[in-house]
Formats: structure tokens, sequence, C-alpha cells
């Protein structure tokens, strides 16, 4: 007897799922019911629509219904909304959005991948006709109508996440005023502080009016909002809101069934992605999964991991087992001309964690500086104290920053260490790379540190240890320091530093800092050697006047 099998959603996970099912069961009957009118739309290139940069609705389509029904042999049924699941009876009620008719589906195998729904707070007139959230593609029409038939000046993003940022750069593509207003003390959760602090400075270059530490608390107006009131008493003038906060997981359906739901509100899975009811699994943004690293319960509500549970799903089904093995949350942002990626954890997580770690900071060229074009990058790096394995990293910068990042990703998930960075053999060019490439260089300023070479601190401890009695000493040259010196700082030239070594106290704490830590290094060798109490400033005065200045 052929499977019956019914997918809830069909945009990522589920869209994977069917395509993956077919492949391995030619006979199987498979029906996919999506609540929307689009299947398999790129839901991650909604603002670029909405921008203008994506000018054609059906770029988005990756797959239109009549498509993959054709290729696929799936029954695949849009406007249609699962309103009840019984598990009992193995059956599903289904709305047609377009008849209104309610009729039941039986199943053998139920796959939900509902997605995640878009976090609505509660402020005052938030019901008002311009305010919008980004969830598909009639979303974005109407927001993209909106723009062009009401002549909008000023917009106002709520959150500075992935959609936020990325809906900031579009609105300015179209002359728009922006304002981004984040409730927290920086963009991006998953960047470490002084790594955001890059992005809070190019966004104040950009024009982009970023307001931190704040939320809007009323939206005044008739029908539309006109002027937006924050918590701290500031008001905005604006034509246009935008809600980009995040998502949470879709999952009252599978709740209303009975079946059990995680701590996070992500219905609860186990690692073959079945449900508490073995004839139900689930995939995407809904489903509450395992950090890769830790083992603890998260929500990853990205379309890489969505993709892979819904083929792993498939091969559940018909008899390949396959186990997730978690997420460990990479990502990469486009920040109007900037580039912010991730993977891993951040130093946030680690701290809260517990668990003993070491961090170091790098501002590699894009490529070889003599060759035209090279743009600077910081990557931070996280790795354990005695062994160098890789915990996280973050890298902010302009171009190479998505080729060193998988790189990176690709490390941790394989539990390699700075020492085997160090072997790596990437690919170079002087239009690509240097001989050294900003992987290898970034393990090189780990493994210097975990070889106890030299001792790191961070521009967060510097004003406490310069206060109890250490020496801080800026290595570069005259010329540079006229561009800004840390307040306190003693300037003694690299080149200089073995003939002026009787102004340095072998008594007291020496910090070192350079531009971004390369001379300092070298400084620290001159002079641990000789017996002096030598530390090196992580990220050098480049990190330093980022976090001074955001």
């Amino acid at each position: 007897m052929n499977n019956k099998i019914i997918i809830v959603g069909g945009v990522a996970a589920g869209a994977s799922t069917a395509a993956r099912l077919r492949r391995l069961d030619e006979t199987a009957e498979i029906i996919m019911l999506e609540r929307g009118e689009d299947i398999s739309f790129a839901s991650c290139g909604l603002p670029y629509y909405v921008g203008g940069v994506i000018p054609k609705r059906q770029s988005l389509l990756v797959q239109t219904p009549q498509a993959m029904s054709k290729r696929f042999n799936i029954d695949i049924r849009t406007l249609s909304s699962v309103q009840r699941i019984i598990p009992e009876e193995k059956k599903i009620e289904v709305k047609n959005l377009v008849t209104g008719d309610i009729y039941s589906e039986s199943y053998d195998y139920l796959v939900l991948c509902p997605g995640g729904t878009p976090v609505i707070p509660e402020i005052t007139g938030i019901n008002k006709t311009n305010v919008f959230t980004v969830r598909n593609i009639p979303d974005s029409d109407t927001i993209r109508q909106y723009i062009e038939q009401e002549e909008v000046q000023s917009a106002l993003i709520v959150g500075g996440g992935f959609i936020g940022l990325e809906m900031a750069e579009m609105l300015q593509e179209r002359d728009i005023e922006v304002n981004l207003v984040e409730a927290g003390p920086q963009v991006l959760a998953a960047l470490d502080p002084e790594m955001a602090a890059m992005i809070h400075n190019y966004l104040k270059d950009e024009d982009i009016n970023l307001i931190r530490n704040d939320k809007p608390v009323a939206f005044e107006g008739e029908q539309n909002v006109e002027q937006v009131i924050l918590a701290s008493g500031t008001k905005i003038s604006v034509d246009l809101v935008i809600i980009g906060i995040g998502v949470r997981p879709e999952a009252w359906l599978a709740k209303e069934a009975g079946l059990n739901m995680g701590s996070t509100g992500g219905i609860l899975v186990d690692e073959y992605l079945q449900t508490s009811d073995p004839s139900i699994y689930a995939a995407g943004d809904a489903i509450q999964i395992k950090d890769f690293q830790t083992g603890a319960d998260t929500l990853v509500p990205l379309a890489g991991p969505a993709n892979r549970q819904g083929w792993i799903v498939a091969n559940n089904i018909t008899g390949r087992r396959i186990k997730y093995s978690g997420s460990q949350g990479t990502g990469i942002v486009k920040v109007m001309g900037m580039t912010a990626a991730f993977t891993g954890k951040n130093e946030k997580q680690l701290l809260k964690l517990g668990w003993d770690y070491r961090a170091c900071h790098v501002h590699p060229a894009s490529h070889a500086t003599y060759y035209p074009g090279a743009k600077q990058m910081t990557i931070k790096l996280l790795f354990t104290p005695e062994e160098g394995k890789m915990l996280g990293a973050q890298i902010v910068g302009y171009e190479g920053v998505d080729k060193r990042i998988d790189i990176l990703a690709a490390a941790i998930r394989t539990g390699l260490t700075v020492f085997d960075l160090q072997e790596m053999e990437l690919a170079y060019a002087p239009p690509y790379s240097s001989a050294k490439d900003p992987v290898n260089m970034v393990a090189y300023a780990a493994a210097n540190i975990v070889n106890k070479d030299v001792e790191v601190v961070y521009w967060s401890e510097v004003a406490d240890r310069v206060a109890k009695g250490a020496f801080l000493i800026d290595v570069r040259t005259p010329m540079e320091t006229k561009q800004g010196m840390v307040d306190g700082a003693h300037n003694i030239p690299v080149d200089d530093i073995r003939d002026r070594i009787d102004e340095i106290p072998q008594d007291r704490e020496i910090l070192l800092y350079c531009l971004v830590g390369l001379r300092s290094y070298i400084a620290n060798r001159i002079l641990r050697q000789r017996g002096f109490n030598t530390k090196n400033i992580s990220g050098g005065y480049k990190l330093y006047s980022a976090i001074k200045n955001q």
C-alpha cells in the first residue's frame, strides 16, 4: 500500500520535504497545503524586492505550484489553511480560502512546516494602515505599492536584526529617510558589542538615524501613523512603519492537536525530527532543535537549517534513518556596503554558559594590498585556552567576508583547532586573497595566545587596569598618534622600543597597542623576552575607535 503524506506549509522546509520525498518514492501520494498563494518563494529576498533591487516579483518564486506539481507529481493546494489536526483519526481539516469550504483529508504521515510568524509588540496604534511586517510576497507587494502611491518621505523600522537592517538599506535606496529603533544596546544580537559598534558607526556615516536602547510606545495619527512616540519621550514624524523584531514559531496547530511542545515555544521533535506522535514529523522555523555545540534547546529560524530538516524528514519517512545533528547558527547579512557574519558561540553566550575561552581580533585585508581594491575586515575568533578548539567567529567587513565565515563555520562543525586553521591551505591569487589568508592570520594570532607567546587583554578591561597601575604604551608612529590616542598612553614607536627601554617600568604591568595589533605583538615579544610583564590589547586602536565613536 502506498503512503499518503500531507505536508503543511510550502516554503523552505515544506518544499524541500516534498521534492525529496518524490525523489525517494515515485509511488507515494503527496499533498502539499499552503495557506498563501505562493510556494517555495525566496523569503530572504523580500526586502530587496521592496527596495527594487529585485525588480520582478517573479524572481522571488523558486518554484510555482504548477511547475512543481508537474515535475514532481505532487498535489499542491495553495490558499488552503489547515484548521485542525485529529491525530487519533489521522485526519486534518482544511479550509479552502477561496470558497470558504472546509473538508477533511486523511494521512499516513503528516509533516508540519508552518514556519514562523512575525513578533508583533503591544504598542498603542500598531493596527494602523501604514504599519507593516515582511513575511511573504503579498506583504512585500503591499509595502512596495504603498511607498509608490503615498510618496513616502520618512520611515521608522522597529528592530535591528536581519530584516530591520535589510529594510533600512532598501528604503534608503528609495530616497526615504530611515529611522532604525532598536530596544537593546546594539543591532545584530549575534555579534558581540565591539563588533556591532562598527555597524553602528557605519550606519551613522550612511545617514541612517540609529536609535538604541529605546522603543516605540505609541503610534499616533488617525488612520495612518503620523508620529511615533518612543519610551524616552522622543517624537518622530513618519509616513511608514516596518516591524522587524523577529519571528516566533507558528506552533498553535500542533499545540491544539496535543503534540508535545518545547520549552522555547517550538514544536518538540526528536533527533529524527519526529514529534510526540510517530506519524507526525515537523521541520523549519516552527520546531525546537538542539544547539550543535551545547545540545541545549534552541530556535534557529534560518533558511539553511530549514531546507536540510525537510530533506531529513523525507529520508526518515521513506526508511532512510538520518539524525539531525543540530544547528550552530551561522548567518550573514548585507548592511548597505558592509557585510556582517557569524557562526558558533559569541562571547555573551560563552559567559552565560560559564565556558573558559579566549578571544582575539585581527584586521586583515580582503586580498593582497598591492592589488587594487583591497578592503579591511575585522575577524573575532573565540577558542578554548588550552587546546585552541574553535568555539565561534564573527566578521565585519566589505569584501570576502562570506568566504571566510564559511571556512570558519566548517571548521567549527568538524571540531578543528586554531592549529588546524594555521595549516589550512586556501586558494591564493592577489585579486582574491593573500599568501597568508585572513583565516590563517586569525589562526596564527589565536595560536600565539594558546602557546602563551603573548597574553591579551580587551578594551573593556584597560581603563580598570590603568587605574590599578598598568603602564599603557602606544607603539604607533608619532604621525599616527596625531589622529587620536588613548588617554594616559605613552607613545614609544615599536622601532624605537629597544633604544627607549629605560622609559618602561619593570615593576608594572605593561599594556601595548598599535593600530590593528601586529606591531604591538612584536613589541610584546621584545619586552617579554627581556622580563617585562606585557599584555597585548586585542584589536588595537582601530577597535578602540569603533567602540568609542559609536
